[in-house]
């Protein structure tokens, strides 16, 4: 059976702690040696560009990337088609696009393994990179608690479905209106997280061992973006809000950073912040991914 991952819980929590292992080898294997993945970006991307095509030069292999324009993602060509046509030539498909449905009718139609570089759902890989700057830091997640402050966007939603996978607790602050979906704190539930979701930023951060923060306006919402500011007024994460942290807690940050709205220059830019070795784990959990998805492969 060919394996996807187009969220995080495509994995149970030995699976995810193998991607992790994997993570970390110091010295991976070349299995996509003489061979090609196909990166479509239906929308457009710096980090997970620059990342995705790395892994997959360090596995050996030939990372082809098309944007929309050269592809026409149901409007040249159906998704189906285009999987079809990409699984004769490339051993992955790896896609960022806009509705999560593309990413399932290419995993259904096409015949190697799929991987959401980001859809409005889900942003799995980002999520990866999240857990292993954890582990990098405290070592087992057990009983350590993290702070999601903002919206309850996709990364949000694929970081509380990690954090279930490895005993991590989670509580989400948003404002009222750009709440955690209800699906996926359900589906965390399903996993035995411990989740609590709510809007005072100040109560979820109290005692956290990690403060995690995203833009309040996101690709393709630049026309909401003074509504949004005016929203998540009281939801900046600055250094008031992480003297309530408990001692040793880090910043995370997807990027791109936007000082002076969603986190204070004084946060992102000081001691606690890890949002740069978090940055480059993407590159390695991507990697630790591609292999595991690789080794699993008909």
């Amino acid at each position: 059976m060919i394996r996807h991952f187009l969220d995080v819980d495509d994995v149970n929590p030995a699976e995810l702690a193998e991607v992790l292992s994997l993570a970390r080898h110091p010295d991976p294997p070349r299995l996509l040696a003489g061979r090609g993945a196909a990166l479509l970006f239906e929308k457009p991307s710096a980090r997970t560009r620059s990342s995705m095509e790395l892994a997959v030069v360090q596995l050996g292999g030939h990372p082809v990337t098309m944007r929309n324009e050269e592809v026409g993602l149901d409007t040249r060509e159906t998704a189906e088609d285009l999987a079809r046509t990409m699984s004769a030539f490339h051993a992955l498909i790896c896609a960022r696009v806009f509705r999560h449905a593309s990413l399932e009718r290419m995993a259904a139609a096409g015949a190697v393994p799929v991987v959401n570089l980001l859809s409005e759902d889900a942003h799995p890989c980002q999520a990866l990179a999240d857990i292993l700057t954890l582990e990098d830091e405290f070592g087992s997640l057990e009983g350590r608690t993290a702070a999601w402050v903002g919206d309850g966007n996709n990364v949000c939603a694929s970081f509380v479905l990690a954090a279930a996978l490895v005993g991590l607790a989670v509580r989400v602050a948003t404002p009222l209106g750009f709440e955690l979906a209800k699906d996926v704190v359900e589906r965390a539930h399903a996993l035995g997280a411990d989740l609590s979701v709510g809007s005072d930023p100040a109560a979820a951060v109290e005692g956290a061992d990690a403060v995690y923060t995203d833009v309040w306006t996101s690709m393709g919402q630049e026309d909401e973006a003074d509504a949004r500011r005016a929203a998540f007024s009281g939801f900046q994460v600055d250094a008031a809000l992480m003297a309530r942290t408990s001692p040793g807690a880090i910043f995370l940050h997807c990027l791109p950073a936007h000082r002076g709205e969603e986190v204070a220059a004084e946060v992102v830019d000081g001691p606690q912040s890890r949002v740069w070795p978090q940055a480059a784990n993407r590159l390695h959990a991507q990697r630790g991914l591609l292999l595991w998805l690789l080794e699993r492969a008909p």
